[in-house]
């Protein structure tokens, strides 16, 4: 296999590790990032060999010149990557901009977050790693559960009580040891990182582990590549532990290193819902790091994260990028949700939802202007959050009549 991967580097002090050993964070408590030799990567991350079909699984390791596995053995994969980007043809037209969704509930496991399980799974076989544990909002947990079976790998998952039920039972019909805490995600991290402690398991808690950020990077080469090399205006990503949008933003760097894009950068956009804004918070005060959010409180499990690890490399990658946060209320997401199934057809779920409803604030405030191109990421699909949907049907006897 061709792997460009050369160290890991601390995101805070820039010391360096090697790529060979398992290993958390750095000593200082920084988020370790994966570095590549992007020389030794152009000879074979281009786009003419990507468009060579019969020389590529079509998966995200399609782009395995810049993912952390060397040996092809030890790729565990169940089909991740590869969505579907979307023009929203009604919204487009009604709100005067080229509106796309890249539709992320089409991956295995319906959610972004199998990207990032193929790759920390892949790695974490490379290396040996027998038994791996993780706190979890729900669909992480599913994703790394389901590619932790497939490559014989032991998970240990605690997840908040009030998680959805499907998420719940994805990591049950799997096998994963699940645990539910009477909490939110941040009180399941501390029971995790205890456990870890107490029986030396692998922990790949949000950041805590350099290879998730490497599935979901992916996602930011295939924006690139559908939108033929040349970034839209603006991606708007809903956050919780912000990890999607610092893989985007490296990724975006690692093509401009390799000379693939043209065009200016995109503007990223973090979402965060209101009652849970820890990011927005910290943007909006000037501040390189985001306090814990007190008192957390939002339906939205995926962006119920009130303390993220890796706040300073999604504040970093927002305003380097000359985007901006803000925040939206539950109520204004569960409309979103409605509005994009009965314009676009599409039940995305209610973090997409989110972006969705963002889009509207930032059209009225002058951020986004008429005739850009702005791309939201759906994070999963809608199926998964099918209790959040209220029905309101009429029943009618069996021999009654339908009037309309």
């Amino acid at each position: 296999m061709v792997s460009s991967i050369s160290h890991l580097s601390c995101s805070k002090c820039e010391k360096t590790f090697s790529h060979e050993k398992a290993i958390n964070l750095c000593q200082c408590g920084g988020p370790l990032l994966v570095r590549y030799d992007l020389e030794k990567a152009k000879q074979v991350f281009t786009k003419e060999l990507l468009n060579q079909k019969s020389t590529h699984s079509w998966n995200m390791w399609r782009y395995k010149a810049l993912l952390p596995v060397i040996k092809e053995d030890n790729i565990v994969s169940l089909g991740e990557g590869c969505t579907p980007l979307i023009k929203t043809d009604n919204l487009s037209r009604k709100l005067s901009i080229d509106l796309f969704i890249k539709d992320e509930g089409l991956n295995p496991t319906g959610t972004f977050k199998a990207r990032g399980a193929s790759a920390g799974v892949s790695k974490a076989k490379e290396l040996g790693i027998r038994t791996i544990a993780m706190p979890t909002a729900g669909n992480a947990g599913g994703a790394w559960s389901a590619y932790g079976r497939k490559a014989g790998i032991e998970l240990i998952v605690a997840m908040p009580k009030d998680a959805t039920e499907l998420a719940k039972k994805e990591c049950f019909i799997t096998g994963a040891s699940t645990f539910l805490i009477k909490g939110l995600l941040s009180d399941a991290g501390n029971i995790i990182a205890k456990g870890t402690k107490k029986y030396n398991w692998f922990e790949v808690a949000t950041l805590k582990e350099p290879y998730r950020i490497e599935g979901k990077k992916t996602m930011g080469f295939e924006i690139a590549e559908q939108f033929n090399w040349e970034m839209p205006d603006v991606i708007i990503y809903p956050t919780g532990g912000g990890v999607g949008i610092i893989g985007i933003w490296k990724a975006v760097k690692e093509l401009e290193a390799l000379g693939l894009l043209t065009g200016k950068r995109p503007r990223l956009v973090s979402v965060q819902a209101e009652g849970c804004r820890p990011i927005v918070d910290a943007f909006e005060q000037g501040k390189n790091h985001a306090e814990f959010y007190e008192n957390a409180k939002t339906v939205i499990g995926g962006l119920r994260a009130p303390k993220v690890l890796g706040d300073a490399l999604v504040l970093e990658a927002i305003r380097e990028s000359g985007g901006t946060a803000l925040a939206i209320s539950d109520e204004e997401i569960l409309l979103g949700m409605k509005e994009l199934a009965r314009t676009e057809g599409m039940f995305i779920c209610p973090e997409g939802a989110a972006a969705i409803t963002a889009t509207y604030k930032l059209l009225d405030s002058g951020y986004i202007k008429p005739k850009e191109t702005v791309c939201i990421l759906n994070t999963g699909s809608g199926l998964k959050y099918a209790e959040l949907v209220d029905l309101e049907l009429p029943t009618l006897e069996k021999d009654g009549e339908i009037n309309i």
